[in-house]
Formats: C-alpha cells, sequence, structure tokens
C-alpha cells in the first residue's frame, strides 16, 4: 500500500535533516581542538540527529500501520534524556583529570 506523497516528502525532510545534523557532529568530533569542545559535538549536533532520524521512522511505521508507533517515541525521549547527563558526567570526570585544553579554549575550570 502506497502512502500518501505528503508523507513521504516529511520523512525525507526529517531524514535529510538527521543526516545532516549527524554529519556535522561528526566533522565537529573529528575536527574540534580538545576534549571539552569536542563534547559539544555529539550530544548536541548528533543526538538531534539521530532524534530527527527516529522521528522519521515513527511518521513512516505510524502512517504504514495506520496505528501511532510509540517504540521510536520511546527512543528518542530515552536519547535526548541520557545524552546530556552522559556529557555532564564525561564533562565532569574530565575536569577531575584536568585534562589538557588546547591554547584557544577559553574558561579553565579548576584553576579557580
Amino acid at each position: 500500500m502506497p502512502l500518501n506523497p505528503w508523507i513521504e516528502a516529511l520523512v525525507a525532510l526529517f531524514l535529510v535533516a538527521g543526516s545532516l545534523f549527524a554529519l556535522i557532529g561528526a566533522i565537529g568530533l573529528y575536527r574540534l581542538p580538545d576534549f571539552f569542545t569536542r563534547l559539544h559535538a555529539p550530544t548536541k549536533a548528533t543526538t538531534l540527529g539521530v532524534g530527527g532520524m527516529v522521528i522519521a521512522s515513527m511518521i513512516y511505521f505510524s502512517a504504514r500501520n495506520g496505528s501511532l508507533s510509540l517504540h521510536e517515541l520511546l527512543i528518542t525521549l530515552f536519547l535526548f534524556i541520557t545524552a546530556p547527563v552522559s556529557a555532564h558526567v564525561l564533562a565532569k570526570a574530565a575536569m577531575q583529570q584536568k585534562l589538557r585544553l588546547h591554547d584557544s579554549t577559553r574558561g579553565k575550570p579548576w584553576q579557580q
């Protein structure tokens, strides 16, 4: 059973947007100079990227089956809750270890 073209366009939009966010996050993870600046790429851009792809999946399977697909909604909720928490724990651990910073990174929280 073919889907409505508007639904397909919406799914494609979320897939492309999610893929672009994931790509930007991956490039940021590769290009940024130190741990603290690299931490922003996977926790912000990649989380939005995966979230966009999961929302596209939710829309597709909800339209295909004719009922709301909650599996993807739960995955998205779990992702949006755990990514900031894990980033915070990693940042606190890096501060305790006093990881070396790049010269252009501003703010050294352990030298207060």
